[in-house]
């Protein structure tokens, strides 16, 4: 299929790239059936307005409490509508038929119509005047498809493409061929996109149309189940074949679910879910006795099935809860190497604490000096350009052996461990990591002038991975565990301004430190419809540093210390991680992970107290952030052997 790219069209989207703000995601856009639709038809029984609807017609139950068409009540909104809300986007009816000055609502991104077969899905997508909504009624209104007004797409665009539902209730599927047409017609559309320059597009497969109220009403039950599996089968191999960023959904999985542990996402377990359902005024279904419209105590909350295939607002919400989880997956497990960076870099800044704690104190020759630190950390994370959002705690313990084997020389070694807990998003997921890191330093200190060269290695035990999500009113949690390794290598340099000897020493100084981490592949426990797996992660940090150091004597026995500094990430771009469901075997996608800071200002203030000739006691407070922050103190005993 040929990309075909308007030059203006190019021009205009350049010309207003630089006023987009940076986000995960610019917009939310959706092609499909009534699953998707987000209010094309008029709701002729919704709020009126000089007797004429303002509202659109959306395929689940109305809001209640009657959830009756009495002309006050909106339907729900459906799952891509909640998905829009959560990213922060928007997903507005692009063909309503009624004017925007009656509902408020101007041509938008949501081309889902109710009733659209895969072909029409398809034309909604590429095709002049493809986009059509018709009442049947002589009120009809016509739109071209999206990529005939945006032949170039923005990038950062995320779309939604479902579809096959209709192809089978009406009769178009009955057999692995037919199956196989349709599956085509969507994937054209898809592959449309990809040429348009589409990186994020969510493929949804087709549930278990058959496990149904209409298909149990109908007697087709079996004659839908067939059919369902020969399109998923199809389309899953279709766009295998086409490949890309493709991510794969794995709704019918979820709803199957759903139906085994119904009271976990508060339906009724004694109701046969895929039998009853609540508005039976379409003659389609069975409505439930005691939780449908008509029933002793109406309430859609308590069943799957709205009418006889669409499902019901509580499960429109479990469905967008999923794929927000999806999409969020990458903002906290991309934290992971962050993890290992970060513990990394306060160990290092506990080692230029205690040598710069040395400015005014030089140890003798000869002798080691052996210190033991304990120090506690408290991350915070908000980043604005992934989502990454939470904070955690860290306890480690370090101990440092140096010797001064010549007049200007001293080296030594640094072993640190610690345990790291991280929470992160809207559910608290939980994040464990152990560390041990090995560190080799020397410093140079020809007078005034001091040179620090450090060399690390470290392991990582990722042992207790728990990602947490909303399901609607469940709660789930996804746990794996992985390892990982780090090594760095880096220095600084400073200059003492003032006298060596005097009671106060300060001056400026420069460094850098480059880091790898990397992070094993593994997956999520189990084959839940949720369960994920992931590709190696491997983050390479170059980090810069300019600031002052100062060391004041106050008195014989105590000095105050400190530094104030600039840092600058070299690679802050937000890092894509390889990710994809385990129940949806040969797909993997990228998405968007976490972006670290690009300058940070870091501070350091401590008071070391001397008791005896050998003994000294420190403690110091760490401060290091802009959006994110981390915040730390360390107590450390030293004493010469």
């Amino acid at each position: 299929m040929p990309c075909i790219i308007r030059p203006l069209a190019v021009l205009l989207i350049l010309a207003v790239s630089g006023l987009v703000v940076a986000a995960p995601y610019s917009e939310l856009v959706v092609f499909g059936d009534s699953l998707s639709d987000g209010g094309q038809f008029p709701d002729m029984g919704g709020p009126l307005l000089g007797g004429l609807p303002t509202g659109g017609l959306r395929f689940t139950n109305r809001t209640g409490p009657g959830y009756l068409p009495d002309n006050s009540e909106y339907f729900a909104p459906v799952s891509n509508q909640r998905l829009a809300s959560r990213l922060g986007l928007e997903a507005l009816p692009s063909t309503p038929i009624l004017p925007q000055a009656l509902t408020g609502n101007p041509d938008g991104s949501n081309y889902a119509v109710g009733g659209y077969l895969t072909g029409q899905v398809r034309a909604s997508i590429m095709d002049p005047d493809g986009s059509l909504v018709d009442t049947g009624r002589g009120l009809a209104r016509t739109r071209d498809g999206y990529l005939v007004e945006m032949p170039r797409v923005d990038p950062d665009t995320l779309f939604y493409v479902n579809g096959g539902g209709n192809d089978i209730f009406q009769g178009r599927i009955v057999d692995a061929a037919s199956a196989a047409q349709a599956a085509v017609e969507l994937v054209e559309g898809v592959a449309a996109l990809q040429c348009a320059g589409a990186r994020y597009i969510i493929v949804a497969d087709l549930p278990d149309v058959g496990a149904t109220p209409a298909g149990f009403a109908s007697g087709a039950r079996p004659l839908w189940n067939q059919a369902a599996a020969q399109f998923n089968a199809t389309l899953d191999s279709q766009l295998a074949a086409l490949g890309g960023n493709l991510i794969r959904l794995n709704l019918r999985g979820l709803l199957a679910e759903v139906k085994a542990d119904p009271a976990a996402f508060g339906l009724d377990p004694g109701v046969v879910q895929s039998d009853f359902c609540f508005d039976g005024s379409r003659g389609d279904c069975l409505e439930d006795p005691t939780w449908g419209l008509h029933g002793d105590s109406p309430d859609p909350q308590r069943l799957l099935f709205n009418d006889g295939v669409h499902p019901t607002a509580a499960i429109q919400q479990v469905s967008a809860g999923y794929i927000y989880a999806l999409l969020a997956a990458p903002w906290e497990i991309s934290l992971l190497p962050e993890m290992g960076r970060a513990t990394l870099r306060a160990h290092l800044r506990l080692l230029d604490s205690e040598l710069q704690a040395q400015q005014g104190n030089w140890q003798a020759i000869g002798p080691w000096r052996l210190f033991v630190q304990g120090g506690y950390r408290r991350p915070d994370y908000d980043d604005k350009t992934s989502g990454a959002e939470g904070d955690g705690h860290s306890q480690s313990l370090t101990l440092i052996a140096s010797r001064r084997f010549a007049a200007q020389w001293l080296a030594g070694l640094s072993l640190g461990l610690e345990d790291n807990h991280l929470e992160l998003g809207e559910a608290d997921s939980d994040y464990e990591m152990r560390s041990v890191l090995l560190t080799g330093f020397v410093r140079y200190q020809p007078g005034r002038l001091f040179a620090d060269l450090h060399t690390s290695l470290g392991w990582l035990d990722y042992d207790d991975l728990e990602r947490r999500f909303a399901l609607g009113t469940a709660w789930r949690t996804e746990e794996g565990d992985t390892e990982g390794w780090l090594w760095g290598v880096g220095g600084r340099l400073g200059l003492n301004l003032l006298e060596t000897g005097a009671r106060l020493q300060a001056g400026p100084f420069v460094g850098a430190d480059y880091l790898r981490v990397t992070v094993d592949d593994y997956r999520e426990r189990g084959d839940s419809s949720s369960a994920l797996a992931y590709d190696d992660q491997k983050q390479d940090y170059l980090l810069l540093v300019a600031g002052l150091f100062f060391d004041c004597a106050l008195g014989e026995r105590t000095r105050l210390f400190g530094e104030i500094a600039r840092e600058h990430e070299g690679h802050n771009d937000a890092e894509d991680l390889r990710l994809g469901l385990v129940s949806v075997p040969g797909n993997s996608f990228k998405l968007q992970g976490y972006a670290p800071p690009n300058d940070q200002t870091r501070l350091a203030l401590g008071l070391a107290r001397q008791f005896g000739k050998d003994l000294t006691l420190r403690a110091s407070y760490h401060y290091l952030g802009d959006e994110d922050s981390v915040q730390g103190l360390d107590l450390s005993l030293a004493w010469n052997l």
